[in-house]
């Protein structure tokens, strides 16, 4: 797929997203797999909210609506997002990520979402990024965290790397690594990419990215994502399943689930 040429960090004002584009996804062995479905996605500046209401009519937040964002989808479940994320944070001695931190994940539609992950965009005051979270969850109900730390400010568009321990797709081993990479670009409008392939023993497995441009949230773009893409989350959760069966179909190996890590975060 293109990426944006040149990565930067935006100066984008720090307002809610709604953002439209692709999930792409290719297997490339022991048989080719190949698939890419349009998808939209919040962008959310945890700081900069105030309460549950976003502005629009048809989006709320930890209450029901066409399209909603519970806080209870992410972190421990329990707490306050931003407490969360800055006692996860600080406990890894990372004490410098006060700046803006950017949530990306699905909404719920009609009250349903499942996130196969999550990315929290931990910045510094001064606006370059600290550190990156990956929520991920598989489809037994389980979360792993992969915390992303360079030691420093990390531009955007650099090739940051996490030792798979985590099960999520019975078609491949828990082993390896993942490759992650993301842009965030401002032109006249503000386009992101994450990009997460796996690699294992043989080298580049699974490759995968979800990129889209960034639209206000709005009334108007609600309806644009309803009804351009209808129940898309419940689709997310039925692809999953058919791209399985395919896999079974082409009898490609099958991993049986292992007992998860132990600690819910890696670094």
């Amino acid at each position: 797929m293109s990426t944006p040429a040149t990565p930067a960090t935006p100066t984008a004002p720090a307002t809610p997203q709604l953002c439209f584009g692709k999930v792409l996804h290719s297997r490339l062995r022991p048989v080719a797999n190949d698939f890419g479905y349009g998808v939209y996605y919040l962008r959310l500046p945890l700081r900069t909210l105030g309460g549950d209401d976003f502005g629009p009519r048809l989006f709320s937040r930890n209450r029901f609506n066409l399209l909603s964002f519970h806080d209870s989808d992410h972190g421990d479940g329990k707490q306050a997002l931003l407490p969360w994320i800055d006692q996860l944070l600080q406990a890894e001695g990372i004490d410098d990520a006060t700046g803006e931190v950017w949530l990306q994940a699905f909404p719920r539609v009609l009250g349903y979402v499942f996130n196969p992950v999550s990315f929290w965009f931990c910045h510094r005051p001064d606006g370059a990024l600290r550190a990156i979270l990956c929520e991920v969850r598989n489809t037994f109900g389980e979360k792993h965290c992969y915390l992303l730390d360079t030691g420093a400010a990390m531009p955007y568009g650099i090739e940051l790397t996490a030792r798979k321990v985590f099960h999520v797709s019975p078609f491949c081993a828990t082993e390896g690594a993942y490759r992650f990479r993301f842009m965030r670009t401002a032109r006249k409008t503000e386009h992101t990419v994450a990009r997460i392939d796996h690699d294992d023993a043989s080298g580049p497995l699974l490759l995968t990215s979800i990129s889209g441009v960034a639209a206000p949230l709005t009334d108007r773009t609600v309806l644009r994502a309803f009804s351009g893409y209808p129940l898309m989350t419940f689709g997310v959760v039925a692809r999953i399943h058919w791209q399985a069966l395919k896999l079974f179909i082409k009898r490609v190996p099958f991993f049986s689930k292992p007992v998860p890590p132990s600690q819910e975060l890696t670094r």
